[in-house]
């Protein structure tokens, strides 16, 4: 008899995204008629970079030669593309990183998911709560979670921390001691950030009780306001606590093509049960020796390019682009009446849903009565009830258009 992981029964429904596309595709095929605008799913929409593009060019012609065919590359990514990352990101801001702590992957979500391998299944986990669904997914499968009680919509064993507008979006410290942190700043789903004096205090925290920060800065590259940090090693001390993830799908287009990275400290320390030091860089490197073998040549290739002169101007241009979107989001929005938060450090526009609905309620009304998908703040966690969020990575017309039905609909209302 061949044995389940019965953790997997303790998933919840599908998974949010895989839920909304069947709901649009059904809506579609009943109203073949009806021109669907999609401001849900966080996937970018403007072409790969042109330096990206020329730099896969020459990679594919330099691979079709004898002498410059790759076959399997390092599991940790090409030095040429883990020194660009060292200059580019971290030594220009200042921070020590090594080339020797970065880790190319194929998607930060994958990271985010597989980081939990190198950890005890008994780590108490908290969360921030709305929260992008794969940290809690992910723990809920290796077995952290214990069992969802279906009244509060929450796992026994995680630990929520509220991030709403009664707090200003910044979760408050557990009230017990947690060994596994899961912070995401710019936040997704809220939009919202933490400035250094906040994450002050969570590196002290971390240090206080031996926790690691697992953090998520996918979006960092859309920040504009000053006092908030571009990375969590801008934080003295953050090097001994937490594991960075960063990627290059919503800047440079590579949702499709695939390349991101995790920086993981050599500082860094887990601890065996008898209470003895092991290095988390070692034991990541030995996992990814293990189950991946690596990133493409030609995919790290252009996210090289991505840090060459033209590269940062094209990033730039896209970036600039999709905020735009979030500015004609939240502004239009906010002239028809609904109370918004983020659109300013990030691609997301979290807003109040119209009392008496609930957040699928809404987005239902909004796919039926407009013609426009969004994503239901509760499919990020209980206390996403509530909001909702849209996503700036639509193209800029469309993105007018859907603003413009919204508005004239909840006029009429």
């Amino acid at each position: 008899m061949s044995f389940i992981n019965e953790n997997f029964l303790e998933l919840q429904d599908s998974y949010l995204f895989s839920t909304i596309a069947k709901k649009v595709a059904k809506y579609s095929e009943e109203n073949p008629d009806k021109k669907i605008i999609k401001l849900g799913i966080g996937d970018v929409t403007r072409p790969i970079i042109p330096a990206c593009k020329e730099a896969m060019i020459k990679a594919v012609e330099e691979m079709s030669t004898e002498e410059g065919f790759k076959g399997y590359g390092p599991e940790q990514g090409y030095d040429f593309l883990r020194n660009a990352i060292v200059e580019n990101d971290y030594k220009s801001r200042e921070i020590d990183i090594m080339p020797d702590e970065i880790f190319v992957s194929d998607g930060a979500k994958c990271d985010c998911g597989n980081i939990v391998d190198i950890f005890s299944v008994e780590n108490k986990v908290a969360i921030t709560d709305p929260v992008y669904p794969v940290y809690l997914d992910t723990n809920v499968m290796s077995g952290r979670s214990g069992k969802y009680n279906e009244k509060s919509d929450t796992y026994e064993n995680i630990v929520y921390l509220p991030v709403t507008a009664e707090n200003n979006f910044k979760p408050e410290f557990p009230k017990g001691k947690v060994d596994m942190i899961y912070l995401c700043f710019p936040n997704n789903p809220t939009g919202t950030v933490l400035t250094k004096k906040d994450l002050e205090g969570w590196v002290k925290y971390a240090k206080d009780n031996k926790s690691i920060i697992l953090y998520d800065s996918a979006y960092e590259a859309y920040i504009t306001e000053k006092d908030v940090p571009h990375s969590i090693y801008e934080i003295e001390g953050a090097k001994d606590v937490a594991i960075e993830f960063r990627s290059f799908s919503k800047t440079a287009g590579f949702t499709g093509l695939r390349c991101a990275y995790a920086v993981v400290p050599k500082s860094l320390m887990g601890y065996t049960k008898d209470g003895k030091e092991v290095s988390l860089n070692n034991l990541w490197n030995r996992r990814q020796c293990t189950k991946f073998n690596g990133v493409s040549y030609i995919t790290q290739r252009a996210a090289e390019a991505v840090y060459t002169e033209e590269g940062k101007k094209q990033v730039k241009n896209n970036i600039g682009y999709y905020m735009v979107n979030a500015k004609i989001i939240k502004e239009g929005l906010e002239k028809a009446g609904f109370v918004t938060y983020g659109g300013v450090n990030s691609p997301y526009v979290w807003l109040k849903v119209p009392d008496g609905m609930t957040s699928w309620k809404f987005f239902d009304e909004l796919l039926e009565k407009v013609n426009v998908v969004g994503t239901p703040g509760s499919g990020f966690g209980p206390h996403g009830e509530g909001y909702f969020r849209l996503t700036a990575f639509g193209n800029v017309d469309n993105t007018r258009e859907a603003i413009k039905r919204i508005k004239n609909y909840f006029k009429k209302c």
